[in-house]
């Protein structure tokens, strides 16, 4: 352990914090899963639209699975947090130019997930930033 790493107790008011953050990313998008790998309706649709049905929904799966599990495990929260603020970054922009914001009548509930998830992972990003700083070669490093 580094002398810059802040351990805080789970149990303090900030521990819980972080563990809400963790838990509204992760749950969210593990409750997606199920979605895209059963093949859900909207879910085949939203990529069919994409034009990268079906290894666009898979590997897209994959990866919040993967982002969920790394976010969920507090030495790399911040890895889970980037790959996470990624993916729903791109989530964003198909809606915003393909696939517009209300798909197959949800009332833009898929958007509305997206963004929650992308709110908490960029918190958690910047509480996380050192995790994501110390996978880089020590000359790119930023002093913080």
């Amino acid at each position: 352990m580094s002398t810059s790493t802040v351990l805080v107790p789970a149990a303090s008011g900030a521990g819980l914090i972080r563990w809400a953050l963790r838990l509204v990313a992760a749950v969210l998008m593990l409750q997606s899963l199920f979605f895209k790998f059963s093949g859900a309706a909207e879910s085949v649709y939203i990529f069919s639209t994409l034009g990268v049905e079906p290894w666009g929904r898979i590997g897209t799966g994959v990866m919040e699975l993967i982002a969920s599990l790394l976010i969920l495990w507090p030495r790399t929260t911040g890895l889970g947090a980037l790959m996470g603020a990624g993916i729903m970054g791109g989530a964003l922009l198909s809606h915003a130019f393909v696939l517009g914001w209300e798909i197959m009548g949800d009332g833009g509930q898929l958007v509305i997930y997206a963004i929650l998830i992308l709110l908490a992972c960029l918190i958690l990003l910047a509480i996380f930033r050192q995790q994501v700083f110390a996978l880089l070669p020590v000359k790119w490093r930023p002093e913080i």
